[in-house]
C-alpha cells in the first residue's frame, strides 16, 4: 500500500484529532480506574479492622473481605469501561446470567454459608462448647464458613452443615457456669420413703462439688408398677457437672447398701432421663 504524503498527513491529523477528541475520557477512565482501586484498598481495610473489632471469626473476616473486594472490583471494572464509551448493558446483563446459574447450581453450599455467617455473627455457641444439635452431642473444636467441626465424647469427628445447624434445635451445655443433673433412683414401695429421701439428702450434703446454691431437691418423681421413682436434682459447675453425675448415683448405692435399702428396676420412659444409659467419666 503505496501512500503518498498528502495521505499521510491526512491520516496523522485524523488519528491526532480522535486522539485529542477521546483523550478527556481516556484520562478521566483511568483517573477513575486508580483512584478507585485506592478507594477500594482502604474500604477492604477499614471494614477488615471494624470485623476484627466485632470479635469475628477470622475465616469469615477473611471471606467476608475478599468477597467485598472482588465486588467492588467488578463493579469499578464496568464504571471504567462505562467511562470509555464501551457499551457496557450486555456486559452487566452476561454477569447477571452468570450470577443466576452459578447461585442455582449451589443453592445447597449458599444456604449452608448463609446459615454459616448466622451462627458466627449471633454466636449460639462458640468454639469449646459442648453442644448437642442434629441428633448428635460434641464439643465445638471449629467453625467453618459451610460446616461446623464437633469432637463427640468418644473422639468421632462429626461435620455438620451450617445449613441445617442453624435451622434446627441447639441445646448449648456450656453457655450457663452451673448445671443441673436429672438423675432418677427406683426403690420398692416398702421402702420408707422419708428414710430413702434423708439418705439421698445426706450424700448430697456431704459431696464438696455440689453446689449448695440452688440447692439440690429430692422428690418423688412418680409411682409405677414397679416402685417409686425419686428424682434427685443436685446443682453443679459445668467441670464438676459429670463427676457429680457420677458421684450421686454411687454414693446413693452404697449408702442404700448400708441400710438394706435396694434400688428397684424401672423402664426408661421417653420423656425421661435415667441414670444409667451413659458413661459420666466419657462425656467430661
Amino acid at each position: 500500500m503505496n501512500l503518498n504524503p498528502k495521505e499521510l498527513t491526512d491520516y496523522a491529523n485524523t488519528f491526532i484529532k480522535v486522539l485529542v477528541d477521546y483523550s478527556p475520557k481516556l484520562i478521566s477512565a483511568f483517573i477513575i480506574l486508580f483512584a478507585g482501586l485506592y478507594i477500594i484498598r482502604l474500604i477492604n481495610r477499614f471494614i477488615r479492622r471494624l470485623m476484627v473489632k466485632r470479635d469475628l471469626e477470622p475465616t469469615l473476616t477473611k471471606f467476608l473481605a475478599d468477597i467485598l473486594l472482588w465486588v467492588l472490583r467488578v463493579i469499578l471494572f464496568v464504571s471504567f469501561i462505562s467511562k470509555l464509551g464501551i457499551e457496557t448493558s450486555s456486559f452487566v446483563a452476561i454477569l447477571g446470567a452468570m450470577g443466576l446459574a452459578v447461585g442455582l447450581s449451589l443453592q445447597g453450599s449458599l444456604s449452608n454459608f448463609a446459615g454459616g455467617m448466622l451462627i458466627i455473627l449471633f454466636k449460639p455457641f462458640k468454639v469449646g462448647n459442648t453442644i448437642e444439635a442434629q441428633g448428635v452431642t460434641g464439643t465445638v473444636c471449629e467453625i467453618q464458613i459451610f460446616v461446623t467441626k464437633l469432637i463427640t465424647f468418644n473422639n468421632q469427628t462429626i461435620f455438620i452443615p451450617n445449613g441445617s445447624l442453624s435451622n434446627g434445635n441447639i441445646i448449648n451445655y456450656s453457655l450457663q457456669n452451673t448445671r443441673r443433673a436429672d438423675l432418677t433412683i427406683s426403690i420398692s414401695y416398702d421402702t420408707d420413703i422419708r428414710k430413702a429421701k434423708d439418705i439421698i439428702t445426706s450424700v448430697l450434703n456431704n459431696n464438696p462439688k455440689i453446689l449448695q446454691t440452688p440447692a439440690a431437691q429430692v422428690s418423688i418423681k412418680g409411682l409405677t408398677d414397679s416402685g417409686i421413682q425419686l428424682a434427685v436434682r443436685p446443682w453443679a459447675t459445668n467441670e464438676d457437672f459429670w463427676d457429680v453425675y457420677s458421684d450421686t448415683l454411687e454414693n446413693c448405692k452404697q449408702a442404700f447398701d448400708a441400710a438394706g435399702i435396694c434400688f428397684q428396676p424401672f423402664v426408661k420412659e421417653s420423656t425421661t432421663k435415667t441414670s444409667t444409659a451413659v458413661d459420666p467419666k466419657q462425656q467430661n
